[in-house]
């Protein structure tokens, strides 16, 4: 189901100025399981949680350690599959997946400063997956890389290069979605929620609008929140008190610190907590209770979204199987817009 154009429907927008400034399974902790394509561990190494949160699990059909489809995050994540994986060692994962093509090449220093952590941390993460040691990971990631480009794809310029890593993004977003469980009962959630509000700070802000703006034409109340602070916590506790149950979040790197903030809040308020992220390692997945990844792109000066943009999107369709009256608001949308010659095509 699709529309353009403004909509005239319920959208409520929380104005705010403070916006601006890789890849795994699915996570649902209502489930409280770990599986191999939608399932991921607690939180993302910011320094809290426990040594009891396991690794996030797959990341999709033919992912797996083989190279098969999801590319080098999904043979990444195949790897941190099932391992019990400490704050700062989740830190060193979630760095990785975000720098996938880059890792089997780096020291055991250079991942140290990528990840923010010690030199030590790095020896011990190697470990923890049952290696020896880095040396012996890093040698396991450069015999599982992908073959050397062929002169073709090496003579891609740098915005080439860029495209071309968001289509493999998008190559992975597409072999998770082999199992649409996980983003059929997200679309139940968000439908079920009256109000539905969405949640999107700097970088993601645009997302969150987006979704928002499309949303609107077929929910009967969605409410934009992207600002942060007390002022988040004010209209999301609106939303709990005009009937809201879920809260949808996007959430993209850099990760503002109110952001899981905000989602604390959220849960404690009682509500479900919908979120797509960069990565099943992001530090949003301890405060989320179904996190939907899709990778960003990493190769230009600012990151790009392609993969979380189309996820959104997928979110929305979801969401449209669990309106009833979707296709009759649309409909009734479409008459309005063109009495009122809305469109100039």
């Amino acid at each position: 189901m699709s529309a353009d154009g403004n909509p005239d429907v319920n959208v409520n927008v929380d104005t705010g100025s403070d916006s601006g400034n890789g890849s795994g399974g699915y996570r649902d902790r209502d489930r409280d399981v770990d599986r191999d394509m939608h399932g991921a561990g607690g939180g993302a190494g910011d320094g809290t949680g426990g040594p009891d949160d396991r690794a996030g699990a797959g990341a999709g059909a033919g992912a797996g350690a083989d190279g098969g489809g999801g590319g080098s995050a999904g043979r990444l994540q195949s790897l941190f599959e099932g391992h019990r994986l400490t704050p700062t060692q989740r830190r060193i994962a979630h760095s990785m997946v975000r720098r996938a093509a880059d890792v089997p090449f780096l020291s055991s220093v250079e991942l140290a400063e990528l990840a923010g952590v010690s030199q030590p941390s790095v020896t011990r993460f190697a470990v923890a997956l049952g290696f020896d040691g880095y040396p012996a990971l890093r040698r396991h990631l450069r015999e599982i890389a992908p073959a050397e480009p062929t002169a073709d794809a090496g003579s891609y310029n740098e915005y080439q290069q860029a495209v071309e890593a968001e289509i493999e993004n998008l190559r992975h977003l597409a072999s998770v979605l082999a199992d649409p469980r996980p983003v059929e009962r997200a679309g139940r959630l968000l439908a079920a929620s009256r109000p539905l509000p969405v949640l999107g700070l700097r970088a993601a802000a645009s997302q969150a609008y987006g979704f928002a703006y499309f949303a609107a034409k077929v929910h009967p109340d969605v409410r934009l929140l992207h600002e942060g602070g007390t002022m988040a916590h004010d209209r999301i506790d609106a939303a709990v008190r005009a009937g809201a149950t879920t809260l949808l979040c996007f959430a993209l790197p850099r990760h503002p610190r109110e952001v899981v903030e905000t989602l604390a809040y959220a849960k404690e308020a009682g509500l479900n907590v919908v979120t797509v992220a960069d990565s099943a390692f992001a530090p949003v997945a301890k405060v989320s209770d179904l996190l939907l990844p899709a990778a960003v792109g990493t190769g230009l000066a600012f990151d790009t979204a392609c993969a979380p943009m189309l996820l959104g999107r997928v979110l929305l369709e979801a969401m449209c199987d669990g309106l009833p009256d979707a296709q009759a608001r649309l409909e009734e949308f479409d008459a309005r817009a063109a009495a009122r010659g809305l469109f100039v095509e």
